[in-house]
């Protein structure tokens, strides 16, 4: 197999040892958020802290992954079908991935989280066959304007040097929500660090409150009599009363302090009202359900039940699902008809996706079945005319 040409980059160290994050002794963890700067480009870092402090950001992508479903490639030809179909399900796909349905989750994920994907085709050294699909991590590359004018280029970027692949024929990129004018898509993310900058803080102060009050930290105060009988002895008992204090709170085992005199014990921090997040930490994850497109329930979010409310969220997914179909289907039918090329075979691919959502097909089929029985019945009425036959088939708007 030849090596592919995002196979043979060499990236220099970075200063900082390539580490994007950083955190020290009672900082915010994640301080790439406070970092983010609006409009700046690009930020893939920023977008890789945002799903490592954000489980719910991650399983999204995740999520959509899965749901985008299968999909079969077909020429027309039945021994074709089985002949690429069988080619496809074991054709390497980068790392331990095998199979065109690997590739297509990893060049997904790359899609959604950064805006942008890039894969190479890496053909057999006869050049009969491709070898592997290698989706490449966007480090270290640069989309450029093509030398048409029109879309978009991806070079190597080393330095301030732009190596052009020796063969851009094989390699191919996907954007999404690319501003017009623009080569460079936008991550599903956009517009959610700052929204996520917030909601990490709160959690990262709420974990602090715990940490102070869940952890109970006592303030013992001896107080030296009126009179100053024990004045000479305030710094002898003030020692022991701490260190008989320091022995009853490192005992694992509970035992009771005893001591003389006026001394006073409280907790530290037990006065202090806990803010309720429960209304912001809501309103900033209706904020990210919103910009994902994932119903909140998919996410383990119990915000409403109703079944009216669930049936418009699929519907909403379902759209969301077929928009990134059109994205990959371009990339899958580059594949399909490279390798059929490289067989000689003049067929060109059809892309032929899964149903997303079951239900709406079997809502369909118990509508078409309705209307049978009302033709049946009108029929049997003798009202003639009264339902198209074609309208029965679902040739309707």
């Amino acid at each position: 197999m030849k090596s592919g040409f995002f196979l043979r980059r060499r990236h220099p160290p970075e200063a900082d040892g390539g580490a994007f994050l950083s955190a020290g002794r009672g900082e915010f963890p994640f301080s790439e958020l406070d970092r983010y700067q609006p409009l700046a480009a690009p930020q893939n870092r920023l977008y890789d802290a945002m799903r490592e402090g954000l489980p719910i950001l991650d399983a999204a992508i995740g999520k959509l992954v899965r749901l985008i479903g299968t999909f079969r490639i077909r020429t027309g030809d039945a021994a074709a079908d089985r002949r690429l179909r069988r080619f496809l399900r074991t054709l390497p796909a980068g790392g331990a991935g095998r199979g065109i349905d690997s590739f297509v989750a990893s060049y997904l994920d790359s899609l959604l989280c950064y805006g942008n994907a890039v894969g190479e085709m890496v053909l057999s050294p006869e050049r009969d066959r491709i070898a592997a699909l290698l989706p490449a991590s966007l480090e270290g590359l640069e989309i450029g304007r093509a030398a048409d004018g029109v879309g978009g280029e991806v070079f190597l970027r080393r330095g301030s040097e732009r190596i052009r692949p020796p063969h851009p024929e094989l390699i191919f990129h996907s954007t999404l929500g690319a501003r017009p004018g623009e080569v460079v898509g936008r991550s599903l993310f956009w517009g959610l660090p700052f929204v996520s900058g917030v909601l990490l803080k709160i959690w990262d102060a709420t974990a602090k409150n715990f940490e102070r009050v869940g952890n109970v930290r006592f303030a013992v105060t001896y107080k030296p009599a009126a009179d100053g009988s024990d004045r000479g002895m305030v710094r002898e008992r003030a020692e022991q009363i701490a260190a008989a204090w320091s022995s009853a709170m490192s005992d694992s085992r509970v035992r009771d302090f005893v001591c003389a005199g006026d001394v006073e014990i409280k907790v530290i921090g037990a006065d202090n009202q806990v803010l309720d997040t429960q209304v912001p930490v809501r309103q900033l994850l209706e904020q990210m359900v919103a910009k994902t497109g994932i119903p909140p329930f998919l996410l383990g979010l119990s915000w409403s039940s109703t079944e009216r409310m669930s049936a418009q969220q699929a519907d909403i997914l379902t759209s969301e699902l077929e928009s990134y179909r059109r994205l990959l289907e371009p990339v899958l039918d580059r594949i399909a008809s490279t390798q059929l090329r490289l067989w000689g075979l003049p067929y060109e691919p059809t892309i032929e996706w899964s149903v997303i959502n079951l239900q709406d097909e079997a809502e369909r089929a118990q509508a078409r079945l309705h209307r049978a029985q009302a033709l049946q019945i009108e029929r049997e009425l003798g009202v003639a005319g009264a339902i198209d036959p074609g309208y029965l088939a679902g040739d309707f708007d």
